[in-house]
């Protein structure tokens, strides 16, 4: 595994001591974003047709976009990175989604650390700008139609990957939400674990910063008044039937969040 980017395992986006006006104009123009960004994700497209996009290179390009977005006023506060490597072995990183830019962000954390795939749904290995990358990532593949058919693909696809040792991401709720609904956050992540006999890693994020866009939704407005948070929380083994285990995480994403949502007033 490479080395991380980061020296400490919590890290803040520094403030930066002064902006000139030519680049406070340009640095908070979203079409800039939308350009740079858009750079990164065809290089990319083209690299992982050329079949020459690793773990390195996505961890690279991930960290790439995160500093782009601290570049045009996102601002992180990251929190439990030692988490990560805290288990030895692969694990199942379970989180709340907001937005695309976890999505975007996560490798850059995680797989300098550890080899990590995704649970993602179809629409997305289909997409005709993130399709290319993302199937070179060998994702486990949901339709979003079939309860039954998914839970069998993230079940078995899920324990095969990780007897290879390689961990994965998976979002619980069916779609991307600003607003946390425990009754959307199904256990399939808590069950996987159990069944491969790995341990969870609970991570809680707020990403508004990033919204959706009303034409391609991955090019959403950037709020720089809303902070970017992540938190990793300790891993831990699922016993019973992780009825428990899937309120734990469901605990550790809202108290969180009611924290994250205190700071801004």
């Amino acid at each position: 595994m490479q080395k991380g980017y980061f020296d400490s395992n919590t890290y803040h986006t520094p403030e930066k001591e002064h902006i000139s006006f030519k680049d406070k104009i340009l640095l908070n123009s979203r079409l800039y974003f939308a350009y740079k960004y858009a750079a990164t994700v065809l290089r990319t497209r083209k690299e992982a047709i050329r079949k020459v996009y690793d773990t390195k290179a996505w961890a690279d390009s991930s960290f790439e976009v995160f500093r782009l977005i601290e570049k045009t006023g996102g601002k992180f506060h990251i929190t439990g990175m030692e988490n990560i490597t805290r288990s030895a072995g692969p694990v199942l990183f379970i989180s709340n989604h907001m937005s695309t830019l976890e999505t975007m962000i996560f490798p850059g954390l995680i797989a300098p650390h550890k080899e990590v795939t995704f649970v993602v749904k179809e629409s997305l290995v289909k997409h005709p700008l993130f399709g290319d990358v993302m199937r070179s990532r060998n994702p486990i593949v949901v339709g979003r139609t079939d309860p039954r058919k998914d839970f069998e693909a993230v079940m078995n696809g899920g324990v095969d990957l990780l007897s290879k040792g390689i961990s994965i991401i998976i979002f619980p709720q069916s779609t991307r939400s600003l607003e946390f609904n425990q009754e959307e956050f199904n256990s399939l992540g808590v069950k996987l674990a159990k069944k491969a006999g790995v341990e969870v890693v609970p991570v809680a994020i707020k990403t508004d910063f990033w919204g959706n866009g009303k034409w391609i939704k991955e090019l959403g407005p950037l709020d720089r008044h809303k902070p970017i948070h992540i938190r990793f929380g300790e891993p831990f083994r699922v016993t019973g039937n992780g009825k428990e285990e899937n309120q734990k995480i469901i605990d550790f994403i809202q108290s969180s969040l009611e924290e994250w949502k205190k700071d801004l007033h």
